[in-house]
This record gives C-alpha cells, sequence and structure tokens, in this order.
C-alpha cells in the first residue's frame, strides 16, 4: 500500500510539472522526489497513543499521603503550624480529630511545639511521656521540608525504657540479696574477734553456724545469678539433644528426697505411656525440675505430697507440678517470674530462697520454645504446668 500510495504522488507530480510547460525530461526528477518523500513518511514508525491512565503513572509520583500512611510509625505533616496529614499510626496516638488542627493542640508538649514551629534550633529528639497510653514514651524527631513545612516523627521508646527500668532494678535487687548476709557475716565476724566472744564455745558455734547459712545463701544468690546469665546468652540457640522427661524426673526425684530427707511418698510421679521424649538441654531441665519441685516441696503443707504428672497429647509434653499447699493470691500469680519477686519476702528467705527459682524456669521453657502456666488457689495449693514441642518422629 505504501509503494502504491508513493507512485501515484510521483505520477502526479510529473504530471503537475508537464501542465505547468515543463520539458518531459524535468518531469522525472520531481517525480522521484515525491516518490522518495512519501515512501520515507510512510516508512516512520507511528507511536501508538500513550493513555491518559499510563501517562498519570509515568509522569506522577505516589501522593506523600500514601507514603505516609505506609509507613507504621506515627507520623504528622505539618504546614505553617497546623496538622496537614497524619498517618493512621499517628491518629491512633493522638486521636482522629488531629486533620487539619493546630499542632500544638495535637501534641501538647511546650518543647515539642517549640520544635516543630522552628522557634528552636536544637536538632535532636525530645522524649514525650503521656501521649496515647498512660506511660508510653515517644521520642520525637522534626524533619524540615520547607520553609513552613515539618515531618514529625514519633518512635516508640517504651520497650526500651522497660528494659532498662529492669537492669537498674535487678542491679539494685542484686545488690540487696547481696548485701544483707554479708552484713550479717561482718557483724558476726567482728563479734568473734573480740577475745571473750572467742572463748565461749556455745556462742562461737552458734555464731559460726549463722555465718555458714548466710554465706551459702550468697552462694546460691551468686549461683544462680550465673546460671540466668548463661540461659538468657543461650536463649536464641534451640537445643538439639533427644532428653526422655520421664527418666529425667525419677532421677530429680531420688535426688530431691536423698538431699531433703524425705520419705519416698512425699513425691509422686504420674507417668502416662504416652508420654514423648523431647528436643532439650539436659542440664536446663534438670534445673528446671529442681526448682518446681523444690517449691512445692518448700511451700506445700507439712507432709502433704507433690505430685509430678507426665503425659503427652497435641504433639506437646505436657509436665505438671502440683502441692497442696497454702495457694498464692491471684493478683500475684503474674509477676511470679519476675526476679527478685516474693509474695512474702521474709518467708522466701527463712526457706532459703534468692528470687530468682521462677525467672529461671521461665527463661528455660522460652528457650525451648514452650510455654508455662501457673494456677493456684487459696487454701487449695498451686499447680505449675510445663508445655514443651515433642520431638518429632
Amino acid at each position: 500500500m505504501r509503494w502504491l500510495t508513493a507512485a501515484a504522488v510521483a505520477v502526479a507530480g510529473a504530471a503537475a510539472t508537464w501542465l505547468l510547460g515543463g520539458p518531459i525530461p524535468a518531469t522525472l526528477p520531481a517525480a522521484l522526489l515525491g516518490f522518495v518523500l512519501v515512501l520515507a513518511v510512510s516508512l516512520k514508525p507511528v507511536e501508538a497513543p500513550v493513555q491518559p491512565q499510563e501517562a498519570d503513572e509515568r509522569e506522577t509520583a505516589p501522593p506523600i499521603a500514601s507514603v505516609l500512611d505506609a509507613i507504621d510509625d506515627p507520623l504528622l505533616l505539618v504546614d505553617a503550624g497546623r496538622v496537614a496529614h497524619a498517618n493512621p499510626a499517628a491518629e491512633r496516638v493522638l486521636g482522629g480529630h488531629i486533620a487539619d488542627e493546630d499542632v500544638r493542640v495535637a501534641i501538647r508538649h511546650p518543647a515539642a511545639a517549640e520544635r516543630i514551629l522552628g522557634r528552636s534550633d536544637r536538632t535532636d529528639a525530645i522524649l514525650l511521656v503521656g501521649l496515647g497510653e498512660g506511660d508510653r514514651r515517644w521520642e520525637l524527631t522534626v524533619h524540615p521540608l520547607g520553609p513552613a513545612t515539618r515531618l514529625v516523627r514519633l518512635a516508640d521508646r517504651s520497650n526500651l525504657h522497660a528494659a532498662e527500668r529492669a537492669r537498674v532494678d535487678f542491679v539494685a535487687n542484686a545488690s540487696h540479696e547481696l548485701r544483707t548476709p554479708l552484713s550479717t557475716l561482718l557483724g558476726f565476724i567482728e563479734t568473734l574477734e573480740d577475745a571473750n566472744a572467742a572463748e565461749d564455745g556455745p556462742t562461737r558455734a552458734r555464731f559460726l553456724k549463722i555465718m555458714l547459712g548466710e554465706a551459702r545463701r550468697m552462694q546460691r544468690l551468686v549461683d544462680d545469678l550465673m546460671s540466668l546469665s548463661r540461659i538468657e546468652a543461650e536463649k536464641h540457640s534451640p537445643p538439639q539433644t533427644q532428653v526422655d522427661v520421664g527418666q529425667l524426673v525419677e532421677e530429680v526425684r531420688r535426688a530431691t528426697l536423698t538431699g531433703r530427707g524425705e520419705d519416698g511418698g512425699r513425691i509422686v510421679v504420674e507417668l502416662a505411656d504416652d508420654a514423648p521424649a523431647v528436643t532439650g538441654d539436659r542440664i536446663q531441665l534438670t534445673q528446671l525440675l529442681h526448682n518446681l519441685i523444690g517449691n512445692a516441696l518448700k511451700y506445700g503443707r507439712a507432709g502433704s505430697a507433690v505430685t509430678v504428672g507426665v503425659r503427652g497429647g497435641g504433639g506437646m509434653l505436657r509436665l505438671t507440678i502440683a502441692d497442696e499447699g497454702d495457694g498464692i493470691p491471684e493478683e500475684h500469680i503474674p509477676r511470679l517470674t519476675e526476679r527478685f519477686y516474693r509474695v512474702d519476702a521474709g518467708r522466701s528467705r527463712a526457706l532459703g530462697g534468692t528470687g530468682l527459682g521462677l525467672a529461671i524456669v521461665k527463661h528455660i521453657v522460652e528457650r525451648h520454645r514452650g510455654r508455662l502456666e501457673i494456677q493456684s488457689k487459696q487454701g487449695q495449693g498451686t499447680t505449675v504446668t510445663v508445655l514443651l514441642p515433642a520431638t518429632q518422629a
């Protein structure tokens, strides 16, 4: 079709030249020129028309509001002191009413207002307490985007604050737990240095017995602190050894009864036939059993039985330790696994507790990717349940 069009134009050009009085030879260049021009134009590729939607996608970037809405941190776009846009995360923290509101009303904090409105030259972050929920802590950062435009970012630092507070409390509690027996030891040593006390045999023997008890208490505390540190260091590396928990329970039962001089009927083991093996750390699981069975014996009523159940189900091994003690008030149960938390501090220290036993149990269970449950009824006793993933066949 292109060739026929070019030829037609060439003939038309030659005819026009002849009609205008040109000689026959002069018509040939005109015909040739028309043929080439039409052919060149016809051979040029024709671009497909661009659809309006495609043109928009090529020329326009996503609107800034869509970008801000896709970010999890609370973000505010402030223009001339008013909230031009707030992403959903910011609306959850500050309220859905903040759009087009004065930023000083949206974030009620003098230092934040000065920074956002550009009245301060400081560029460091500001810590805000009380935005949204109660005692949550937010770090506010302001990024200038223009003469009167600011991007305000809130970063939640509540977990970091909680971790720091836990660290400070841990150091304070550990120092207190060590200082008390150490003060007792120093006091008795100073007393024994007196010549008269040294010559009094019964008094010296009584003092030495107390000193030995306090020294052993410090040793237990240091041992538990080191155990907790090791378990936390290994929490991200799951155990790889197959452990028969039923056999382990029997070993701990014999060792506990021998060490305490108890009769064999004090600890009752109920081992089900379907109890599976678990993939675990044998030393840590032994420590878990010693802590839980030891607690049940210490806080159960004198002479009452402690029942240890081991059974399977749902791909898990269920280990239960139940005592017949006085029970624990419900309000204390959520905090029992905190370090150094005691329901009755005086009774716990008198029985030789360090306040770290259940904290160690919790970390061992977490390392084994299990679950810890504590149920208690006052006057009836306490049942601790540990669920551990069974070893896959």
